[in-house]
């Protein structure tokens, strides 16, 4: 008998994650050798264990399934199969470059497909190479497709008036609980109950960028980065406002606006 495929999840979502995870279980020759709930903790634990596979949620906070890919060293690259709500130009890119994905809520038949597929991929040792070149040009074919238009205002109500809010006018983001705090570059402060994940797939990401879990900037309005003790920055805006960097975001910085 072969030895079980060894796998790894990552989604941010809870339910959707033990859903996952519950599915895999019923499968004798599957070992579900770590859970992550964030992009971070799946770069780790891919690097850690070493999958045969990982199952990526597309859309996660902070470092997204892609951003995962993206960190990861060729030589630690496993299979990769993406685990998407519905995105048209997600499954494009996916099939035109035979990268395997999967739609929520994940079907038990198509994820024995994929299971499959993966099993046979392992016992042909497919060369890692190869498998990366397909990820990166699916990931350069979906980032390449055509959008709806991203935000250009963000509407915020104020007891009985609603306020218009540019979105080239916000320097910053903030998530606390449920609700996501808007800094102007004027330092003006708006409050909306958002998701921050749902709103930054709605903005442009060559104007905004993730500075940690629970924090968007514009990368227009920052002005200086300063380098503190153990490789994390913290960011000065042109409002004033001082931003801390996650360790993770630090290394995406170093690599987008440290470098010419």
């Amino acid at each position: 008998m072969n030895a079980r495929l060894r796998v790894v999840i990552a989604d941010d979502e809870r339910p959707a994650r033990s859903f996952l995870a519950a599915l895999l279980r019923s499968f004798d020759d599957v070992l579900i050798v770590a859970e992550a709930e964030s992009g971070r903790e799946a770069v780790a634990a891919i690097e850690r264990e070493r999958p045969d596979l990982a199952l990526l949620d597309l859309q996660m906070p902070e470092l997204d399934g892609l951003g995962v890919v993206r960190l990861l060293k060729k030589s630690d690259m496993p299979l990769i199969a993406f685990v998407t709500a519905y995105d048209e130009y997600a499954v494009r890119a996916f099939e035109m470059n035979a990268v395997d994905y999967l739609l929520k809520p994940v079907d038990k038949t198509r994820l024995r497909e994929t299971i499959n597929r993966a099993q046979e991929r392992v016992e042909h040792a497919e060369i890692v190479a190869e498998q990366s070149a397909r990820v990166s040009e699916a990931i350069a074919t979906y980032e390449s497709s055509p959008r709806r238009p991203f935000l250009e205002r963000i509407p915020v109500r104020r007891r009985d008036e609603i306020v218009i809010v540019p979105v080239a006018q916000i320097a910053s983001i903030v998530a606390e609980g449920e609700l996501l705090y808007l800094t102007t570059v004027k330092n003006e402060r708006h409050t909306i109950t958002y998701r921050l994940k749902d709103l930054e797939a709605r903005l442009d990401p060559g104007q905004f960028i993730r500075l940690g879990r629970g924090t968007l900037a514009n990368i227009h309005s920052i002005q200086k980065v300063n380098v503190m003790p153990g490789g994390t920055h913290v960011v000065l805006l042109a409002n004033g406002q001082k931003l801390q960097v996650s360790r993770l975001q630090s290394r995406l910085i170093r690599e987008r606006l440290l470098k010419l």
